[in-house]
């Protein structure tokens, strides 16, 4: 279907977007290492609160987090080597995480887009997906970094084209449609490209790579069954409107994906329950 004249002079190349991200920075440095030594399983306590050291900010929400109700301590905890044994190697690694990914993106003109609605939903999901991903005895590393970066395709399309974005989003409230639906019409491209071109330029992993394309499609053969993770705890998140999206659409699950995690009615009421619990934690922190 050909669109109207008005709607086609907003539309764009991927090639466009993809000259876009090569003029984004590559992750910083300090950054990139931290992330990249995250996966490291042999890495101590002594080594995490090394890193988390440098960084004023994150030092800061690992002591708060660690001072959070969630974890119940009885004692206030002052040091950081405190603070990293209460909370444990993999809540300090994913803390940083979301320190790092939640501030390399500059804040938008686009109006009508929440960026703080943005993070929260993606945090959700990557406790989410870490809980899913936990029940079924899989490495929760991955899922945590998939859920936060799963849709950072939107981050590329409404902070390098701001005008069009927000027709995206104008179009997707006259029509109450999904945004992928909305972008493709309005811009040409989706944020499941952009956030692929991203990822590429920011050499992440091949996991990533697919929970990224496959989020909002697991059925694509050959993916990583981290994409069905993500796209279920997506759906969860969604259902528990833990970002108070307003207006506000629930995705149509996958049969597919549901094949693949086959997790019992029991296990998902736990997952509710504690991606609430989590999620309400990490989003003070964060925020």
């Amino acid at each position: 279907m050909n669109l109207p004249p008005s709607d086609q002079q907003h539309q764009i190349s991927l090639d466009e977007v993809i000259a876009q991200i090569r003029d984004l920075p590559t992750l910083p440095a300090v950054a990139q290492e931290m992330l990249n030594n995250l996966d490291d399983d042999d890495l101590s306590l002594d080594k995490i609160a090394e890193k988390v050291s440098m960084d004023q900010s994150l030092a800061a929400k690992t002591l708060r987090l660690a001072n959070s109700s969630y974890f119940g301590s009885n004692s206030k905890v002052v040091t950081l080597q405190q603070a990293v044994a209460m909370l444990g190697v993999k809540n300090v690694k994913n803390l940083i995480r979301m320190t790092i990914l939640t501030t390399s993106f500059p804040v938008s003109r686009c109006k009508g887009f929440d960026f703080k609605a943005f993070w929260q939903q993606n945090i959700a999901t990557a406790v989410c997906a870490e809980l899913i991903s936990r029940t079924l005895h899989m490495k929760h590393d991955f899922a945590f970094t998939a859920g936060l970066l799963h849709t950072i395709g939107r981050l590329v399309l409404v902070t390098r084209f701001p005008d069009q974005y927000q027709e995206v989003l104008s179009y997707r409230k006259q029509h109450d449609c999904q945004l992928l639906e909305a972008e493709r019409k309005v811009m040409g491209v989706d944020h499941v490209q952009a956030g692929q071109a991203l990822a590429a330029h920011w050499n992440f992993s091949e996991a990533i790579q697919d929970a990224i394309l496959g989020y909002a499609e697991p059925g694509i053969e050959d993916l990583s069954p981290i994409a069905a993770i993500i796209h279920i705890a997506d759906a969860i998140v969604h259902a528990l409107d833990l970002a108070g999206l307003e207006d506000d659409l629930m995705p149509v699950v996958s049969e597919a994906a549901w094949n693949i995690v086959a997790l019992g009615e029991a296990d998902y009421h736990a997952i509710f329950h504690e991606t609430e619990m989590r999620f309400d934690a990490l989003n003070q922190i964060v925020q």
